[in-house]
């Protein structure tokens, strides 16, 4: 279907309600950009908006809209319109045309049908794909029922991709690609000191070749040696939800409870848990900034101890929140000026 993206025509100097200030564009904006393959509507948007998350507020999407986005494919161009009262984006077809004289190739702007091809994503795909069936929170106990492996290859108990492994509690082939996982972590709420959740350790795939008791099946991938005991459990078809990056509906505060992979500090790029989910109105494409939260310490002029000074907040980095649970939500962090800790603030930006 002939279609323009409305969803990308931006009235850029546009007051949003929810919205301290108007979104502002970057210094020195490029006249216009080609979409390529690897592009993302966060990356994009950096190229114009010196707030890339904002652009969903001011390019008047609704809620469907946010939640069911037109596509953006390569080879369309988005265009820096000065033309009216207030610049403007427009998006059509990267076409090549010549002057009459026969001048340079350029590009022009025009509507634009949906190609056979796969749509830019809202931010990188290749970062969070792995954690749309990883981690995963559960409550105490629930792995315990799961099916496990019982044994490795012969004379070893150790299991590493391209092993066959032998699981108990897979009766019938109904599934037929499993995720690995290891009862994890404890989640532990910053403020209440609470364990919210407890975070499985995802180890690996495997594909079953056979049911019954005991199961075989074939390690696909193993992030780490995998044990008997181990956890199986229905790997989820992978699903890049459209999402774009959007303000919460309600106000979030809430905290890093830990950073994935084990590590006391994090960068861009990292994946982050919070502790507030579902159930507190968190859902997939909601952004937040992080705050750091800092006292300072010092000697007391007089000898007498120490003296110590809150800091106020600072931002400094946004998270996009890309998989929730009813009490804890993941998240990647970006645009990151300083390392992330555990213990920091998550609110609306």
């Amino acid at each position: 279907m002939v279609r323009i993206i409305s969803a990308l025509i931006l009235a850029v100097t546009a007051v949003c309600a929810s919205a301290a200030e108007p979104p502002q564009l970057v210094d020195n904006p490029p006249d216009r950009h080609v979409v390529v393959r690897g592009d993302t509507l966060w990356g994009i948007s950096g190229k114009f908006l010196k707030e890339p998350w904002r652009w969903p507020e001011i390019w008047n999407m609704n809620r469907e809209q946010i939640k069911n986005p037109h596509l953006i494919y390569p080879g369309e161009v988005v265009i820096l319109d000065r033309s009216g009262k207030t610049p403007r984006l427009r998006i059509g077809k990267a076409v090549k045309s010549k002057s009459a004289t026969g001048g340079p190739v350029k590009l022009e702007p025009q509507v634009y049908s949906t190609p056979d091809q796969t749509a830019i994503s809202s931010i990188p795909p290749n970062i969070i794909e792995p954690f749309l069936s990883q981690p995963l929170v559960v409550e105490q106990g629930q792995l315990d029922a799961a099916p496990r492996f019982v044994a490795g290859p012969e004379y070893r108990t150790m299991m590493g991709a391209g092993d066959k492994g032998f699981a108990a509690g897979i009766p019938d082939a109904s599934v037929v690609r499993w995720n690995v996982f290891r009862p994890g972590k404890p989640l532990t709420d910053p403020e209440t000191k609470e364990v919210i959740g407890y975070e499985a350790f995802f180890l690996g795939n495997a594909q079953l070749v056979q049911a019954g008791e005991p199961a075989v099946l074939n390690i696909t991938v193993a992030k780490e040696e995998i044990l008997p005991g181990d956890r199986l459990v229905p790997a989820p078809p992978a699903n890049l939800i459209a999402y774009v990056p959007h303000r919460p509906d309600r106000e979030i505060a809430a905290r890093v409870m830990s950073i994935y992979g084990g590590v006391d500090s994090g960068a861009r790029g990292s994946v982050v848990s919070l502790n507030r989910g579902r159930a507190d109105g968190l859902e997939i494409g909601n952004v937040l900034a992080l705050f750091r939260n800092r006292i300072a310490e010092r000697i007391a002029e007089d000898g007498s101890g120490r003296v110590y000074t809150p800091i106020p907040e600072e931002r400094y980095a946004y998270v996009f929140v890309f998989r929730t649970f009813d009490r804890v939500s993941y998240a990647l962090v970006l645009d990151s000026s300083i390392p992330v800790t555990v213990g920091d603030s998550a609110r609306n930006p």
